[in-house]
């Protein structure tokens, strides 16, 4: 009787199976010694990747299997045989090919390795920027490292408890192929995979690692552009005076700011991406345990004194960047603030000016309001002249020159209280 299943009902996360997938999604196969390992990485943006899916699942359903579907990222495929793995990353995709040594085995490299994918009919997803052979050996092979690899860069050490030596150069060979030799005195399949797996990936990460470093030596003399122009203004800003001059050497340091962002922010994936594969290429060298060998250089020795210093140009361009940000930030608030301080000034001494032109516009307008008083009124006192001559004339017994002196201050009362009304209801409109 079947059990009952506790999740039934239950509506689950989108992301749920791909979560629970995730920390299988890449096992370790178990691999038989002799085996000779075709590994491949190229750089692919999401169209590419996308084209590169469809192509892989096409390839695979002519060879009679089911391709991956649009969510797996990882797939592994019987080839000519041995496994051909596909693996699809954020930045890159991976084909890796293993398969039986031809026999009889002779040296390792000795021989091309017929029957693999990477044929005419193979379809590269974007620029190649990882190629590397692994071949796994019995340890009575009796081979020697000095007459496979550069004796300058030769790296070999123990890994896995001593079960396995690996062995390599990081140069490319005639093929262009990155060679790894590793000797298997006697490990399991599953350990021997394991270790392949990994020692192909420290390849792998260890490129991907270091495309930071063009970048950190694009930005460099942007970086020292404008940390010369910063030093340049900030002398400048000591002696600078004026409303004028202080604008202009804002603007240039606002120009520098865009400058610099811009360069960050171009850069800020690439350095960040850099950092996460460093991290993985030092976890996969320290699961491989690897133990010295006498005389040889060990795997995390010569990738510390070779890609250490790459990684840590890139920090040091992301530091520069950092702290060359925050300066230019405080010069800038500190010209802003003088800026500030003149535009206050001058709207202090406008404002003062514009208060000096009030006064003098009322006391004109005083002045005017005077003025305009009198002449109304004399005129006003002339048509009542005019009026008591016509009434003496007609008979009334008025003298007019009486009757005009009389009117004047009476005149004068009336214009002045309705010149102030009239400003008054003005001042009440306003």
């Amino acid at each position: 009787m079947a059990e009952p299943d506790d999740t039934a009902g239950f509506a689950p996360h989108p992301l749920r199976r791909a979560l629970l997938g995730e920390l299988h999604a890449r096992p370790f196969l178990p691999v038989e010694t002799p085996r000779t390992f075709l590994h491949y990485g190229f750089t692919t943006d999401e169209e590419a990747a996308a084209a590169d899916r469809a192509w892989f699942a096409e390839f695979c359903r002519a060879h009679g299997s089911a391709g991956p579907n649009a969510e797996t990222r990882h797939h592994v495929l019987a080839f000519g045989g041995g496994a051909l793995r596909w693996e699809s990353h954020a930045e890159f995709t991976t084909y890796t090919w293993d398969g039986r040594a031809p026999s009889p085995v002779g040296a390792p490299f000795a021989h091309r390795r017929e029957g693999s994918p990477f044929g005419r009919d193979f379809r590269a997803p974007g620029p190649l920027i990882v190629a590397t052979r692994l071949d796994l050996v019995d340890a009575d092979g009796g081979c020697s490292f000095d007459e496979l690899f550069d004796a300058a860069s030769l790296v070999a050490s123990e890994i896995i408890g001593g079960g396995l030596i690996a062995a390599t150069d990081f140069r490319s060979d005639g093929d262009g192929l990155t060679r790894i030799l590793v000797v298997n005195r006697g490990e399991t399949p599953q350990n021997a995979g394991a270790a392949c797996q990994r020692l192909l990936e420290v390849e792998t990460y260890r490129m991907l690692a270091l495309l930071g470093l063009p970048e950190a030596q694009c930005q460099a003399p942007l970086i020292r552009r404008i940390e010369t122009g910063l030093s340049e203004i900030t002398a400048e800003m000591r002696t600078s005076a004026g409303l004028d001059a202080n604008e202009a050497l804002l603007q240039r340091l606002t120009q520098l700011a865009a400058e610099l962002e811009a360069g960050a922010a171009a850069s800020a994936y690439r350095f960040g991406a850099s950092r996460a594969y460093d991290e993985i290429v030092s976890q996969r060298l320290a699961a491989l345990g690897e133990r010295a060998l006498a005389g040889r250089s060990t795997w995390a020795n010569f990738l510390a004194r070779r890609l250490r210093p790459a990684m840590r140009t890139c920090e040091t361009t992301v530091e520069r960047q950092g702290n060359l940000s925050r300066k230019l930030a405080r010069a800038a608030t500190l010209l802003r603030t003088r800026v500030d301080v003149e535009l206050e000034s001058q709207n202090r001494n406008l404002l003062e000016a514009m208060n000096r032109r009030a006064r003098l516009q009322l006391r004109l307008q005083q002045t005017v309001e005077g003025l305009s008083v009198a002449a109304i009124s004399y005129y006003v006192v002339g048509l009542v002249g005019h009026l008591f001559e016509g009434a003496e004339k007609a008979g009334v017994p008025l003298s007019p020159g009486l009757a005009k002196a009389v009117s004047v201050p009476v005149v004068v009362l009336v214009i002045w209280y309705l010149v102030r009304r009239i400003r008054a209801h003005h001042s009440d409109t306003e």
